[in-house]
């Protein structure tokens, strides 16, 4: 495990101290727990950019779906007759 140092803002200091010892936690351990989430929320975030940017292009090739055939497909939905997923 590497050690790394940061310097805490004042105003975080405190309530660091505070919610490490009403969890039962050390600092470190939460500040540990807070920047991977933080990692976690950013891969997300970049996963989803790079999804909506590959959307973006396969509009721009006009590769979409009907709007008519999606709202068709919707109300098939727990039907007997059950459309399949439209297609662009």
């Amino acid at each position: 495990m590497s050690v790394t140092s940061i310097r805490l803002q004042p105003d975080l200091e405190e309530p660091l101290k505070t919610a490490a010892e009403r969890r039962h936690r050390s600092k470190n351990w939460l500040v540990n727990q807070a920047v991977r989430e933080f990692l976690q929320r950013d891969a997300l975030e970049q996963q989803r950019w790079q999804e909506t940017l590959e959307a973006l292009e396969s509009a721009r090739q006009g590769k979409v779906v009907d709007s008519e055939a999606v709202h068709a497909w919707l109300e098939s939905w727990g039907k007997d007759d059950e459309l399949p997923p439209p297609k662009p």
